[in-house]
């Protein structure tokens, strides 16, 4: 089920961030040394405050979750021991149908797997950039677009 994220379940959902950032992003010294602690307070004062969050939960476990700036997939997260279990599709699936005119991102270049779902669910890269400091790495910018 995919529904919104409750106010209780914030820190939930900033550590289900942190880990799948921790084991994704190797090549991001700056997210490797983020503590807990620190994306705790991240998510609280910027994610939640400034997205609309969607969690999926089954049998009572958030899962994974994908954070909305109207059409702009700001974050899309899946918990690691979930990977590969449908979870990121079907948070796309339920951010398409939120944004029926299409929806824009960005990620890393160097994030092929987030890439190839992306590509799979039919977004187009339409700009290759550096993303902004800290990370200062390549990233691409994708956008869906209904036939």
């Amino acid at each position: 089920m995919i529904r919104q994220m409750t106010d209780h379940e914030v820190n939930l959902v900033a550590r289900i961030w942190h880990r799948s950032g921790l084991a994704e992003y190797t090549y991001l010294p700056s997210f490797q040394a983020l503590s807990e602690s620190e994306a705790l307070a991240i998510f609280n004062q910027i994610i939640a405050a400034e997205c609309e969050v969607w969690v999926e939960v089954h049998n009572g476990v958030i899962r994974g979750f994908i954070a909305l700036k109207g059409s702009y997939i700001d974050r899309l997260y899946v918990d690691p021991p979930y990977l590969r279990h449908g979870i990121g599709s079907n948070l796309l699936r339920h951010a398409k149908a939120l944004q029926p005119e299409g929806l824009e991102l960005h990620t890393h270049v160097q994030n092929r797997r987030a890439r190839a779902v992306y590509e799979r669910f039919g977004f187009e890269a339409v700009k290759f950039d550096i993303s902004p400091a800290p990370e200062s790495v390549p990233d691409v910018e994708y956008h869906w677009r209904p036939s």
